[in-house]
Parts: C-alpha cells; sequence; structure tokens
C-alpha cells in the first residue's frame, strides 16, 4: 500500500502543479474572456475525449499483462504532456499534447485497481479512503508551488511537472512492484475493451446498476467544478494563479482530513451507502453556496465545511470494487474511469458554455456562479438516484429472505 500511495502522490503533485496555470496560459494565446473561456474548454474536452476512448483498454490491459506496465505508460504520457505543453507556441499544440496524454494514461483507474488487488473486500472503503489521502496531499503541495512557480513564468511550473513524472517514472520502473499474480490475470479481449462494453458490464455487476447514473452525474458535477474553479474565481474574484493555488491547497488538506484520518471513524458510524448519500447532500449544499458567495474568502471556508462530501467518493469505489471479482478489477476500474472520462468530455463544453453566457458580467455579480449552481443540481440528482437505489436494495432483502 505504501508503494502505490508514493506512486499516487508523486503523480498528484505533478498534475496539481499545471492546475492553477494551465486557464492562464491558454488565455496568452486569446484576445478576450470569451475566447478565453472557449478555448480552455476545448484544451479540457481533449484530454478527456481521448481518455474516455482508451481508460477502458488501459484496464483491460492491466487485468492481462499487471498494473506496473499501465502506470509506467502513465507516467510517460504525462511527462510527455507537461514538457510538449512548456515548449508549445499555439493552441493546436495544447490540443494535440493533450489528445496524445489522454490516450496514454488510466493512472487512477489502475491505482484503484492496484489497491483493490491487494486489499480483502472488508478494508477496501478504508483503503480508497487512504489513496484518495494522497490524492489530497498532492493537491496541498502541488497547486501552491504552482500558483508560485506561475507567478514566475507561467511555462515553468509545467517543466517542474514534467522532471516529476520523469521522477515517477524511474520510482515505478526500479521500485514499484507488481500486485496482480500471474494466476488472477486475464486475456485481454478487444470486443469487450470499449466504451459501451464497459459501460454494460459496470451496470451489470450485482448490487451496481443504477450507481452507474450516481458516478455519471456526481462525475459531471467535479468536473464541471474543476473546468469552472479558476475561471469562475478570476471572473469573480479578479484570482489569479498564487490564489487559486492556495485554494486547491485548502482542498488538498480537507481531502487529507477527511480521507487519511477521518474516514475509518465515519465508517464505524455510518454503512457506506450511508455515507454516499450524506456525502451527496453535503456536495449539493457547498456547490450552491460556492456560486453565491460574494468574496474571495468564503470560498475557502465553504471547502473546510464540506466534510462529508470528501468522503463519499471512497465509499462509492468501495461497493464498486467489491461487486466485481478479482480477475476483473482493471477492468471494472476502467470501466469507472471511462465513465469519469466521458464526463470530462461533456463537461467543459457545459463549463466553458457557462462561463460564456456569463464573462462579460461585473466582478462579483451572483449569476457568474451558474456552473455551480449546474453542478449542485446535477448532485441533488445524483443525491436521488442513490437514495432510490439503496432504499430498493433495502426492500429487496426481506423478500429474498
Amino acid at each position: 500500500m505504501g508503494f502505490i500511495m508514493v506512486a499516487v502522490l508523486i503523480d498528484m503533485i505533478s498534475i496539481g502543479l499545471i492546475i492553477p496555470v494551465l486557464p492562464p496560459l491558454v488565455g496568452t494565446f486569446t484576445a478576450n474572456q470569451a475566447d478565453h473561456a472557449f478555448w480552455y474548454g476545448a484544451v479540457a474536452f481533449a484530454f478527456g475525449f481521448a481518455n474516455f476512448l482508451t481508460s477502458p483498454i488501459l484496464g483491460a490491459l492491466s487485468d492481462q499483462y499487471g498494473r506496473r506496465p499501465v502506470l509506467l505508460l502513465g507516467f510517460s504520457g504525462l511527462m510527455l504532456s507537461f514538457f510538449v505543453t512548456a515548449m508549445a507556441t499555439a493552441l493546436w499544440m495544447l490540443i494535440a499534447i493533450r489528445l496524445v496524454s489522454g490516450a496514454m494514461q488510466a493512472n487512477i483507474a489502475v491505482a484503484n485497481a492496484y489497491v483493490a488487488d491487494i486489499t480483502p473486500p472488508e478494508e477496501r472503503a478504508k483503503r480508497f479512503g487512504m489513496l484518495g489521502a494522497a490524492f489530497g496531499m498532492g493537491f496541498i503541495l502541488g497547486p501552491v508551488m504552482g500558483g508560485m512557480l506561475g507567478s514566475i513564468n507561467l511555462h515553468l511550473p509545467f517543466f517542474v511537472a514534467g522532471g516529476l513524472a520523469l521522477v515517477n517514472w524511474c520510482y515505478g520502473f526500479f521500485v514499484l512492484p507488481e500486485s496482480l499474480p500471474r494466476e488472477q490475470r486475464r486475456q485481454f479481449d478487444w470486443r469487450k475493451a470499449n466504451p459501451v462494453s464497459a459501460f454494460q458490464k459496470l451496470a451489470a455487476l450485482r448490487g451496481v446498476g443504477p450507481l452507474v447514473w450516481v458516478i455519471a452525474l456526481a462525475g459531471l458535477a467535479q468536473f464541471v467544478l474543476h473546468t469552472s474553479w479558476v475561471l469562475y474565481t478570476s471572473f469573480k474574484f479578479g484570482w489569479g494563479p498564487k490564489e487559486n493555488g492556495w485554494s486547491l491547497f485548502a482542498v488538498g488538506v480537507m481531502s487529507v482530513i477527511v480521507q487519511g484520518l477521518l474516514l475509518p471513524k465515519l465508517l464505524k458510524a455510518f454503512s457506506p451507502q450511508r455515507l454516499v448519500i450524506l456525502g451527496l447532500a453535503s456536495g449539493t449544499v457547498t456547490n450552491f453556496v460556492w456560486g453565491a458567495a460574494t468574496e474571495g474568502w468564503m470560498m475557502i471556508a465553504i471547502i473546510f465545511l464540506n466534510v462529508l462530501g470528501f468522503a463519499s467518493s471512497a465509499a462509492i469505489q468501495s461497493l464498486i470494487s467489491n461487486a466485481a471479482d478479482a480477475k476483473n478489477q482493471g477492468e471494472t476500474m476502467g470501466a469507472v474511469s471511462s465513465l469519469n472520462s466521458m464526463m470530462a468530455v461533456i463537461a467543459p463544453v457545459l463549463g466553458a458554455t457557462l462561463l460564456h453566457a456569463v464573462s462579460e458580467l461585473p466582478h462579483g455579480d451572483w449569476r457568474i456562479g451558474a456552473p455551480f449552481y449546474f453542478c449542485a443540481a446535477l448532485q441533488a440528482l445524483a443525491l436521488f438516484f442513490a437514495w432510490r437505489h439503496f432504499a430498493r436494495q433495502r426492500a429487496a432483502s426481506p423478500a429474498a429472505a
């Protein structure tokens, strides 16, 4: 567990480095805020589209060849992406390299499958929480470093991120052990390694069913938020890379506190199902209040109030993982990743459209929060599907008995 957490930590620091500076870098190639919102949406769309198509393939390949080779491929994709972005001289170069790097990596899905390989089912919610804490630690360190470096030069964080991706590749090649025993591997099947087949198998898992809709809606809300955060705070509060870096630092701190420290206690107090419900309810309120915030400091304060919202993802991951067998963890997590990637394809289009519509409004106008009001509605709909699914499961259990 320690080995994969180190790999994920380095991975997330490198990704976190570029979050505060990628939108401003795109802005250097545009003439106004409306164009800025549109082209940033296009850059984000390119990565999500490529990742949507290849995540099931990479997940299934990890079931045959092991997790380590696929992780190494993902680290290579990130390294290439960061260095080329740092030297990009036109928008088409940013879009092209995001397509290539998106197609090469399914690091989150494979890391989740890695954890499932080495963890008994009853411990998976806690272990996924530990992995989430590693993600959070990356968000503590990465965005702050990116914001500081970006305030010196917008290209500098990309060179540093590329160097970290290279370090992670070396760590994966020389240190990281393989988690999937040969006797648990299965043959790769091209007919099943596509998003449609992956979604069908995911929905057919016992006890999962409508949770696919919950993952999709909650994922779409998360990606719209990611796409919109930096431009929203810039349009509404006039924030730059440094302020956005510190705001994402706060997200990382809360992720580490909740998933690394509080999650075991929360799982003793609530079942994974109850934690999903409470987390989605918290996320609904949080997104709405973010959209309505009138001062920059409110954005930070709201992050620290969203405790249960940070716990729901680990609970959902454990429910999905426990429904799959040992030989299909890579394919299952690849399907979840592909579903999230499809949401990452849709999110920039929706987020950029909403931001484009409010880009000319004056600083502080409540309507600039439109992307976050939309996220709140998506979370509320996910909450409805989750509540209905778990209620039907409880009703069916006595009947089956």
